[in-house]
């Protein structure tokens, strides 16, 4: 049975490769609507949640915390994350367009990171 599974994936893709047709059809539709999810869905909540994380640390240190120290304690390992979470987000960020760019799948601007455009227009 193990493998079977193995070659389920192969088995889904097998007929579009077989034909070989110029597109994919509705499965590239389907990856295009996949990666515009991401970009324009996925990304910018994470910026979100990291940057709300954030706030709530800034909130517990200087606000809540007063002259408790566990509070501010917690608030600023809140930040901490907060700021984490952006510089981890932004290299990855970085290290896909790089790829990107070096592999030729977008000739666009950096403001469309990490757009990859799926077919070529």
């Amino acid at each position: 049975m193990k493998h079977i599974a193995r070659f389920i994936p192969l088995m889904v893709f097998m007929p579009s490769i077989a034909l070989a047709q110029g597109e994919f059809g509705e499965l590239s539709d389907f990856f295009e609507n996949f990666v515009g999810f991401i970009n324009d869905t996925l990304v910018p909540l994470v910026f979100a949640i990291a940057f709300l994380v954030f706030i709530w640390g800034v909130f517990q240190y200087f606000i809540f915390g007063g002259a408790d120290d566990e509070k501010k304690k917690a608030g600023r390992s809140l930040m901490l994350y907060g700021i984490g979470g952006f510089v981890l987000m932004v290299s990855v960020w970085g290290i896909v367009n790089l790829l990107a760019n070096g592999l030729g799948f977008t000739d666009e601007n950096i403001q469309n990171i990490p757009d990859v455009r799926l077919q070529n227009d």
